[in-house]
């Protein structure tokens, strides 16, 4: 929850080659207070069953920035693990997922909050500002 000082960030994660939510993904928060400052790591969280982190510590007073850090590279490799022994992990490489992080930067205002939904695949990304 915001308060008129601090915005406040919540995020969701859908797998959309599988067509449900993302479970297990870790994502960090970094806040700085200026295009010239520097990152502060304020913690984690992992997504739940339903993609959602519920958890995300709160923002400093003075936030204009924010960074959302998804480790979405085991998430793809543990889904890879439970998948059929015959099914292609990747057409082109040996690789099982071509972006192994997704970094997530935006501008923030006091008293906003900021819904950033991760749509993922396993060669692609898409984010936008939610409700």
């Amino acid at each position: 929850m915001s308060t008129s000082a601090t915005a406040s960030v919540s995020t969701h994660i859908l797998d959309t080659s599988a067509g449900r939510p993302a479970e297990g993904v870790a994502v960090q928060l970094s806040a700085r207070s200026g295009r010239a400052a520097h990152w502060q790591a304020l913690g984690g969280s992992a997504t739940d069953a339903d993609g959602r982190c519920k958890d995300l510590p709160a923002l400093p007073e003075g936030t204009t920035h924010v960074r959302l850090d998804f480790a979405v590279e085991p998430y793809f490799e543990e889904k890879q693990a439970d998948a059929q022994q015959d099914a292609p992990a990747n057409r082109d490489s040996g690789a099982g997922v071509f972006f192994p992080e997704v970094a997530i930067t935006f501008a923030v205002v006091p008293g906003e909050h900021y819904h950033v939904p991760l749509l993922l695949n396993p060669f692609g990304y898409s984010v936008y500002r939610g409700s």
